[in-house]
């Protein structure tokens, strides 16, 4: 079977569409983001069984590269890339549990905790990291001239870009917000080799600098404005699906702040109900911090354009963004999927957190802005006890103690 990806703008009124092979981040016509277009012609040519017997014969094997959760998936994510370009460390794959005491406690019996952060650098972001970083490697292989890789971040990109550029044997370039990211997560991308800036600004400062690097310098731009990124990160809905058995939950919710990672949730999902995988749709809940809350805003607002705001100070720093990159691809997607989006107070998350981690869990405040969002969702009768509730935690706890003893 002969697979093929390219970029396509997300502007219906316009669909351009480019090589995956160039480094481009936005439609040169209409200014749009873009997104990776498979060949669903192609795809469709092996039947739902078949997807699913390939899928389960790869789970977590030794067979190179298709252990990787994402890799596994290969034909979905990234065809072109040629394997010994693919810069791997087994991400994904990460395992999904039954909470049964939180989920008794919480009157949810069937919730389940995804454990994102149960991944190589500690956070969900390896999952778009390793299909972007693979596709820099092959470009660069191919006499695309890319001196450097870099992004923006409150914490977790850095980390994630700086460990595969490192594996790839490509430099790598980190802007953080000064006194805005956790000790770990800054300790991270040091060790990895990194060039780390630390900027007076907040992540969306940081953001602008990084456009202007990738545009001026030609350093190749790592933030999830690049759609490769979303591929990779789509494969923690199909993962879900699988070890579910392939059957649908009625609520996934997630933490969002820049807005890739629902989107991102919302496209791999898709792919599967056109594959016919799967027959029906989850309810997707976005969660956000109270205090960086632009899409909570525009949802109470009937789907209100984007208005940006300056985010405040939350324990829930890695969502600390108030001009989403993805708000436009978020707000399709949740659309699509009946989706809820919900805000949880400094109070909320931290109480949130702390139940979870008396009942075995070490939540980070991001998944404490998720089971929040989740437990104001049963209060008000939406999500009842008979549904079953995937919350997907996308860091390591260890990655934020100081959150543990504020």
């Amino acid at each position: 079977m002969t697979l093929h990806a390219t970029f396509r703008c997300i502007n219906p009124e316009c669909g351009c569409e480019y090589p995956v092979n160039v480094p481009i981040y936005r439609c040169k016509k209409c200014g749009s983001l873009l997104d990776v277009e498979h060949d669903m012609e192609a795809l469709k040519r092996r039947s739902a069984g078949a997807w699913i017997e390939l899928f389960q014969r790869r789970w977590r094997t030794a067979d190179w590269p298709f252990g990787s959760g994402v890799w596994g998936k290969k034909e979905w994510v990234l065809p072109n890339i040629h394997d010994d370009n693919i810069v791997s460390m087994y991400e994904g794959g990460s395992n999904l549990f039954w909470a049964e005491r939180l989920g008794k406690q919480i009157r949810v019996p069937e919730l389940w905790i995804k454990l994102c952060g149960n991944s190589h650098t500690g956070s969900f972001k390896d999952l778009g990291m390793t299909v972007l970083v693979s596709q820099v490697k092959q470009m660069r292989s191919e006499g695309v001239n890319i001196p450097a890789v870099a992004c923006a971040s409150t914490g977790d990109t850095s980390a994630a870009l700086a460990a595969y550029a490192a594996a790839a044997g490509i430099p790598s370039v980190v802007l953080l917000p000064k006194a805005k990211v956790s000790a770990a997560q800054l300790i991270q991308p040091v060790c990895n080799g990194a060039l780390v800036l630390s900027l007076d600004t907040d992540f969306d400062g940081c953001m602008a600098v990084v456009k202007r690097l990738a545009e001026e310098k030609g350093i190749y731009l790592a933030n999830s404005m690049n759609s490769l990124r979303i591929e990779g990160q789509k494969t923690v809905g199909i993962e879900i699906i699988q070890q579910m058995e392939w059957e649908v939950p009625d609520f996934i919710v997630i933490p969002g702040g820049n807005l890739g990672n629902v989107s991102a949730l919302g496209r791999g999902l898709e792919l599967m109900l056109e594959l016919g995988i799967i027959q029906k749709r989850p309810r997707l809940v976005c969660a956000q911090a109270a205090k960086a809350n632009p899409l909570y805003s525009s949802y109470n607002n009937n789907w209100a354009p984007l208005e940006p705001i300056t985010a405040q100070a939350t324990q829930a720093s890695a969502i600390r963004i108030g001009n989403p990159v993805s708000f436009d691809r978020a707000v399709s997607m949740l659309k699509r999927f009946d989706g809820i989006v919900t805000q949880a107070t400094e109070a909320q998350l931290s109480d949130a957190a702390a139940l979870a981690d008396l009942t075995g869990m070490f939540a980070c405040p991001h998944t404490g802005v998720a089971l929040a969002g989740m437990m104001q969702l049963v209060e008000q009768g939406i999500i009842q006890e008979n549904h079953r509730v995937v919350v997907i935690s996308t860091a390591h706890g260890l990655k934020f103690t100081e959150f543990k003893t504020a």
